[in-house]
């Protein structure tokens, strides 16, 4: 602060070059944010990948399981009472 009230010309060269550390600074962090984003993205794509993999998987064990045994039905009638 100091640096931006003082007229000298060494005060003028400091405020200027603590200017444009605080605007790379600034860039930094919003390229930065841009990253975490897209990585959030990325992560997001690839659990929804995971998910329907899952799916995929689970499907073909439905597919590979042995079908139930039918219900054997007794053949003729059944009486009443008994």
């Amino acid at each position: 602060m100091l640096s931006s009230i003082l007229n000298s010309e060494r005060a003028i060269k400091i405020n200027i070059a603590i200017m444009r550390a605080f605007v790379k600074l600034r860039k930094m962090i919003s390229t930065n944010k841009e990253l975490a984003h897209k990585l959030a993205q990325l992560e997001n794509k690839i659990e929804k990948h995971d998910d329907e993999i899952k799916t995929i998987f689970n499907a073909i064990r439905q597919l590979m399981a042995p079908p139930p045994e039918p219900k054997k039905r007794k053949i003729g009638f059944e009486r009443e009472g008994e």
